[in-house]
């Protein structure tokens, strides 16, 4: 039989260019989303494309109530499930209101974090799974541009850490992806630096060869390593005068 992906948050432009990588390996593939019906057309093209199944599934990750049920209601228990769950927000809404960055929170860390603990329960009953998180490099130190984004996906991101500590000594990956600035929907107009931008296909080609080599954590451009570890190692009060 063949391996099968569940992918969440599969109506980002990363989630769909990672569903055609795996389902170009072989993978049948689940897309999740809260809006099912809007991914039944990639869900055939895929299907057809690549001659594997290809089935959609509402999930709300913050609704998480409903975890347990939208992982029983599954084909099967997949063989690897990759969040691609996030929703960045507007900071100053988010500094200000609370709700606002409760939504942030909740989208970037809470949820995420929940269906990906529940599903590695599943996994670790069963012996085997790969798990992959996309979190971001605004996880790696609170800047001012996105200090609750940044702190949701920090979260996320000792979340992961946490869990791939905890089955190290078992045959469960835990994978955790920092793509930087990636050229999608959600970041159309904004002035980026090309060298620091990814295509959401390199992304996806990094997640498969992350996988494949049996990596912890990457960031998919090897420059925002050197970035971060320089953003990183900044002392408190340099820090303090910057204005990232």
């Amino acid at each position: 039989m063949s391996a099968s992906v569940l992918i969440l948050g599969a109506r980002s432009d990363i989630a769909r260019a990672c569903a055609h990588t795996y389902a170009r390996e072989g993978y049948h593939v689940r897309l999740a989303a809260r809006d099912p019906d809007s991914l039944e057309a990639e869900a055939t093209d895929i299907a057809l494309r690549y001659n594997v199944q290809a089935t959609v599934h509402g999930f709300d990750a913050l609704e998480t109530e409903n975890f347990a049920g939208f992982v029983d209601g599954l084909p099967e228990l997949p063989d690897v499930v990759l969040s691609a769950v996030g929703y960045m927000g507007e900071q100053e809404e988010s500094q200000s209101d609370p709700q606002a960055a409760a939504e942030v929170i909740r989208s970037n860390f809470e949820g995420p974090a929940l269906i990906l603990g529940l599903l590695a329960e599943r996994f670790e009953s069963r012996g085997h799974g790969v798990i992959i998180g996309i979190s971001s490099v605004a996880g790696d130190r609170g800047r001012a541009s996105n200090y609750v984004y940044g702190a949701a996906k920090a979260g996320f991101t000792a979340f992961l850490s946490g869990l791939r500590n905890r089955f190290s000594r078992s045959d469960l990956q835990v994978i955790t992806v920092k793509p930087g600035f990636v050229a999608t929907r959600m970041t159309e107009g904004m002035d980026l630096n090309p060298r620091l931008t990814a295509q959401p296909e390199a992304v996806a080609q990094a997640i498969w060869r992350a996988q494949a080599r049996r990596r912890n954590v990457i960031y998919v451009k090897p420059v925002w390593g050197l970035v971060m570890a320089i953003i990183c190692h900044l002392p408190e009060f340099a820090f303090k005068r910057t204005r990232l």
